[in-house]
C-alpha cells in the first residue's frame, strides 16, 4: 500500500523529454510509411467508416453520475470514426486493435485546449482493449523506438518488457464487425472530483461471424450491411476508481476490476441507418482530428499517456493537415 490519493496524478520525472521524443519518432515513422500520396495518421490510419451518431444521455442518472456532460438528459449529435490501429493500411483479418473514436456536437462551455477552447466539440477515444499496452510514456516511447528500428531491437525489448508483449498479444484479436465490439477508454479521466475509464458495450441480437474467404475490407463491409438494414446501438457506460493501488492513475497498462468497481452507463449511443460510403464522407473521416483533450475540464484526461497526447496528437495533427492541405476544423453537424 501507499499513500497515493484516488483521482490525483503524479508525473514521473523526464516524461517531457520522452514525449517530445516520441512525438518526433512518429512524425518520422508516418514520412517513412506514407512516401506516395496522403500523409496518413501514425495509428488508426485504416477507417472501416466515419457515421453520424446520437449521444442520449440517461434520464434519471444518479447524482453521483450527473457530472459535467451527463448533468440533464440532452441528445446530442455526433460522428463517430471506426478503425483499425496498426500503423500500415493492412487486411482486417489480421488481428489488431480496433478503434472508436467520438466526436459530440454542440456541447456548451470553454474547453481544455486554447486553440480550440470556444469549439462545442468533446471527444471520447475507446479501443477493442481493456488496458493500454504500456505503463507509462517512457516504455511507451522505447516500444516505438524498437518497432521503428530491428528485428533484434524489437526482441529485446519484448524479452525486457514482458508486459508489454502480453498487452499487445491479447489485443491482436480478429473482429466480424466494428459495431459489434465493446470498446474501453484504457486511460483515465477526471468525472468531477473522481477518476474513472469509459466504455462502450454493444447490443448485439445476432452477432456476425467473420467470412470464410474475406476481402481486405470486410470490416467496412460488414457495418454497411448492418448500417443498411437498421440501427446499431451502444451502451456508453463508467467505471470509477475506487482504489488508488489497485486501479492506478498512471499505469493504463493495469486493467481496473470490473468485479471491484463494475460500469455504470451513462448514455445511449445511436447509429441511425445510413449509408457512409461515399468518396465526400470518407474525405471528411480523413481529415476529422480527435483529441481526449478535445474536452471540458470536468472531464479532463489523467495520467501519463493522456499527458503526452496533448502534445502528440497535435503535432501529428497539424503535420498531417500542412502536408495534405486540408484544413483542420471541428464539425458543427451532420452536414458535410
Amino acid at each position: 500500500m501507499t499513500d497515493r490519493q484516488l483521482a490525483t496524478e503524479y508525473p514521473p520525472s523526464g516524461e517531457a523529454a520522452y514525449t517530445q521524443d516520441l512525438a518526433d519518432r512518429l512524425q518520422a515513422k508516418i514520412i517513412k510509411d506514407n512516401p506516395t500520396g496522403i500523409m496518413r495518421r501514425d495509428a488508426h490510419p485504416k477507417m472501416h467508416g466515419v457515421v453520424k451518431a446520437e449521444f442520449i444521455i440517461e434520464q434519471n442518472l444518479a447524482p453521483k453520475l450527473r457530472v459535467g456532460l451527463f448533468k440533464e438528459a440532452v441528445t446530442y449529435q455526433a460522428w463517430i470514426r471506426f478503425s483499425n490501429q496498426n500503423g500500415t493500411m493492412q487486411p482486417d483479418i489480421k488481428g489488431d486493435i480496433r478503434g472508436m473514436a467520438i466526436k459530440l456536437m454542440g456541447v456548451p462551455g470553454e474547453k481544455i485546449l486554447e486553440q480550440e477552447q470556444d469549439e462545442r466539440t468533446h471527444d471520447f477515444i475507446v479501443i477493442s482493449t481493456n488496458v493500454f499496452v504500456t505503463a507509462d510514456v517512457q516504455e511507451f516511447d522505447a516500444l516505438i523506438k524498437a518497432l521503428t528500428s530491428n528485428v533484434l531491437a524489437i526482441a529485446w525489448f519484448f524479452l525486457t518488457h514482458f508486459r508489454v508483449g502480453w498487452n499487445l498479444y491479447k489485443s491482436m484479436i480478429k473482429f466480424a464487425n466494428p459495431l459489434q465490439i465493446r470498446y474501453f477508454s484504457t486511460t483515465p479521466y477526471a468525472f468531477g472530483d473522481a477518476a474513472v475509464k469509459y466504455s462502450a458495450t454493444p447490443h448485439v441480437a445476432t452477432p456476425d461471424t467473420i467470412p470464410t474467404d474475406p476481402s481486405d475490407d470486410y470490416l467496412r463491409l460488414a457495418m454497411m450491411s448492418q448500417l443498411e438494414k437498421g440501427d446499431a446501438l451502444f451502451d456508453f457506460s463508467v467505471q470509477f476508481q475506487t482504489d488508488a493501488d489497485t486501479m492506478p492513475i498512471e499505469d493504463p497498462g493495469k486493467e481496473w476490476l470490473e468485479t471491484v468497481s463494475p460500469f455504470r452507463k451513462l448514455a445511449t449511443i445511436r447509429i441511425p441507418q445510413q449509408e457512409f460510403d461515399s468518396a465526400k464522407q470518407k474525405e471528411f473521416g480523413e481529415n476529422l482530428s480527435f483529441s481526449p483533450w478535445h474536452a471540458l475540464p470536468v472531464h479532463r484526461p489523467l495520467g501519463g499517456i493522456n499527458r503526452a497526447r496533448r502534445v502528440v496528437y497535435r503535432a501529428i495533427s497539424m503535420f498531417r493537415h500542412e502536408y495534405n492541405k486540408a484544413a483542420r476544423r471541428e464539425p458543427t453537424s451532420w452536414d458535410i
